[in-house]
């Protein structure tokens, strides 16, 4: 019988102790708040957060910094389909922290729509915010990371690059095209010291998702996975603590997948 009760929170373990951490679409309560949190609970030095959304932003900050006892977090507004937001949030968290460690790559957009009724407009939005984002942030920290010759940057991409399910062409679209960005970029890094992974999850109940997709959509999904649950945001955020400390030192352009789902 498939167990269907997440495991107890797992401590924190200095993974990343003094390490700095920026975290793309970390203001809420998805995957991205679940690894700064993590990020903290695991030593970081520094955090620093962006999202979209001012209110959901200044939350964060403040939960952050009162929920795990770290005073350095620090955040600002940014959107990733912009390139001066980019520029700006990349030199902001270089002069908050002193220079980044470590970059999350977590901001990403989805949605449901049978591909025959797509307009450009729709698949133009998910894979500028998923993959072009990505991109963005990885080539704008690339540039600060490599002359140091040191940096690890971690991208959230997804089973369904892998994987197909239907009304998801442009979000799997988006999140196959992170998988490659991570393999190329990670061969071009590798010469500079920096390491480039991706964690692919299959499914993780959160706020956000719960608002965006059906509850009998999300509940056949859950039921797929070996467990017979749904991942909780702190088990696939723990993958990315993996990935972005020292333990994963030999490990760059690998996709791991943070799935239970029966084959």
């Amino acid at each position: 019988m498939a167990l269907k009760q997440a495991p107890p929170y797992v401590p924190g373990h200095n993974l990343l102790a003094g390490k700095s951490v920026l975290i793309t679409a970390a203001a809420g309560a998805g995957i991205g708040f679940a690894a700064a949190t993590r990020a903290a609970e695991e030593g970081a030095r520094a955090v620093f957060i962006s999202d979209i959304h001012e209110g959901r932003l200044e939350k964060a900050v403040a939960t952050l910094k009162s929920e795990t006892g770290l005073e350095a977090v620090h955040g600002l507004l940014a959107n990733v389909t912009d390139e001066a937001d980019v520029q700006a949030l990349v030199d902001a968290a270089e002069s908050a922290m002193g220079g980044v460690d470590v970059l999350i790559n977590n901001a990403g957009l989805g949605g449901s729509k049978l591909l025959v009724e797509m307009e450009d407009e729709e698949w133009q939005r998910v894979l500028d915010v998923t993959l072009t984002g990505t991109m963005r942030m990885t080539r704008a920290m690339l540039r600060r990371m490599q002359p140091r010759g040191a940096g690890v940057i971690v991208n959230n991409a997804s089973v369904l690059g892998w994987r197909a399910q239907q009304e998801q062409c442009h979000y799997a679209a988006a999140k196959a095209g992170v998988m490659a960005l991570t393999r190329c970029s990670a061969l071009e890094a590798a010469d500079h010291g920096v390491r480039i992974n991706a964690v692919s999850p299959s499914i993780a109940f959160h706020d956000f998702l719960k608002k965006t997709s059906p509850p009998e959509l999300l509940e056949q999904l859950a039921s797929r996975e070996a467990f017979g649950r749904a991942a909780e945001v702190w088990e696939v955020a723990n993958v990315m603590m993996f990935l972005a400390s020292d333990y994963s030192a030999y490990m760059t352009g690998e996709v791991v997948s943070c799935s239970s789902q029966r084959a």
